[in-house]
């Protein structure tokens, strides 16, 4: 049943065009970050919020922005066309992200209100062309935007009046501190201002200091995940390393996990080691990996959105971009194993995947925080997901202190445990054995060069041809085997004299 005193977009005061974009979303009433951020917004507040990952704070920030901006030019004094608004994110996908948002938000004012994604490097061509037209927004990372403002490709002082810092908790730790101080001297004295966060943390009150103006604190009384009726969270303690890749394997074969699932590990090493051991058992996977072409990740995204492929392995921004700050110069020299990657191509937090229904933590997280960045990829927009977290014995103190945090905010266990019997699948130890030794570094060296060389071949040799035939992109995977591992037939089938031994009443993730 709907709460009556929830406030509904019709009763903000919007201008129709953007009621019916909502209503062309399917958005019939605004989430409890949008209720409380946009008719502050629309007051002329400073804002900094907080709320959960898939709270729906792009819309939050995005609707009264537009709202703002049509107003003025309906009934303000007529001025030149200019940049009044700019977006400020992490990454690249982010950027993407946002500014499709903004785009289908203003999909029936496009002729007043245009948006530019300014994120990629290797555009700057044509971004210049794009920024010499003054679109009304422009979203990008703070070096690219730094960079063309350095360049007087574009020109804020005299005309910016909306600024958002979106994923604010992860702009320092990205290394931006510095990008995003210089980028500050570019901008007018005075102007409106949104902080969006997951957490508030030390990096998000130095922000507040720099961007903020008397502003509006909207500490959500929510948690930061979805409750049990919606999110279920179990944790099986591995003995051994060994006991994960097990584990994993009969959990995939046997489809005890069905739908969409997304598998994170610590490195990037460990995810090509993921990726070619399920190869050995004709399991396909992907790797959403940062040293790929900014294209090819965007790609990859779109592809498991439209279901062509069901696990993703990923890594995540505590890996891409440690909590460690004035990095500034030494951005993106991450763990041992992922030096080369982009620094702005985080997926932890964000981006949007569409109807996952598992999330699978292979390696624990490193913080609690990663936790709640990667538990929000799932149950999303009142949609059911579960997340299962691999703990080895040596990782108690680390899991300890994830549902301290979990537990904080209602009082009980978040990690129930998985029953599931490990002694069910130990006919299959001897084939995940086989697999594991299959998967050397040199093979792993072998899959991360071939892959990246394949993927700057479609990226940028092959970029004007599927923009001319659309068709035959959908025909490029990014799941297909990489076999720089030895690959044996056999692994793919399940024996039947295993299966039938199987118990079937083994519980079900999903």
């Amino acid at each position: 049943m709907e709460d009556p005193e929830l406030l509904g977009f019709e009763h903000m005061g919007l201008d129709p065009r953007l009621l019916q974009a909502v209503t062309d979303l399917g958005w019939s009433r605004p989430t409890l970050i949008q209720e409380k951020a946009i008719p502050l917004a629309l007051e002329g507040k400073d804002l900094l919020a907080r709320a959960r990952t898939g709270s729906g704070k792009t819309a939050a920030y995005a609707i009264p922005m537009l709202q703002l901006l049509l107003h003025r030019k309906a009934t303000g004094p007529a001025v030149g066309q200019a940049v009044r608004g700019l977006v400020l994110v992490p990454t690249k996908e982010l950027a993407r992200q946002a500014r499709s948002m903004i785009q289908q938000l203003a999909a029936y004012c496009s002729r007043d209100i245009r948006v530019a994604n300014v994120s990629a490097a290797e555009d700057s061509a044509s971004q210049r062309a794009v920024l010499m037209e003054k679109p009304d927004i422009v979203v990008g990372t703070p070096s690219r935007i730094l960079n063309h403002l350095q360049q007087d490709n574009l020109k804020l002082r005299d005309s910016l009046e909306l600024l958002v810092v979106d994923e604010a908790d992860l702009l320092f730790s990205f290394g931006f501190e510095e990008e995003l101080k210089s980028l500050l001297c570019h901008l007018p004295r005075i102007y409106q201002a949104f902080l969006m966060s997951a957490t508030f943390n030390e990096d998000v009150q130095a922000l507040k200091e720099l961007v903020l103006h008397n502003p509006v604190t909207l500490k959500l009384q929510e948690s930061q995940l979805p409750g049990p009726d919606q999110l279920q969270q179990f944790q099986v303690v591995c003995e051994t390393e060994e006991d994960k890749f097990l584990l994993l394997y009969a959990l995939l074969k046997l489809s005890l996990i069905r739908g969409k699932a997304l598998l994170f590990v610590n490195t990037l090493e460990r995810s090509y080691r993921l990726r070619l051991f399920l190869e050995q058992f004709s399991i396909p996977a992907c790797v959403l990996n940062g040293e790929l072409p900014l294209r090819s990740r965007c790609h990859i995204i779109s592809q498991f959105n439209q279901g062509l492929y069901d696990c993703v392995i990923a890594t995540d921004a505590e890996v891409l971009g440690p909590p460690v700050k004035g990095r500034g110069k030494h951005r993106g020299k991450g763990p041992k194993g992922d030096r080369a990657s982009d620094p702005e191509a985080g997926v932890a937090r964000g981006i949007d995947f569409h109807h996952v229904c598992a999330v699978l933590n292979f390696d624990l997280p490193l913080t609690p925080e990663a936790y709640i960045h990667r538990a929000g990829r799932t149950a999303r927009a009142n949609n059911p997901g579960v997340v299962l977290t691999f703990v080895l014995p040596t990782e108690q103190s680390r899991l300890g202190k994830i549902e301290e945090l979990l537990s904080g905010e209602n009082g009980a266990t978040a990690l129930l445990p998985y029953q599931f019997r490990m002694e069910e699948i130990e006919g299959f130890r001897y084939r995940c054995r086989d697999a594991m030794r299959s998967v050397t570094k040199q093979a792993i060296r072998e899959a991360r060069l071939k892959e990246i060389k394949e993927e700057l071949l479609h990226s940028e040799k092959l970029k004007t041809y599927f923009e001319d035939n659309p068709r035959d992109l959908q025909l490029l995977r990014h799941d297909l085997p990489l076999h720089p591992a030895v690959v044996k037939p056999h692994l793919g089938n399940v024996p039947e004299y295993l299966g039938s031994r199987m118990d079937w009443r083994m519980v079900s993730v999903v």
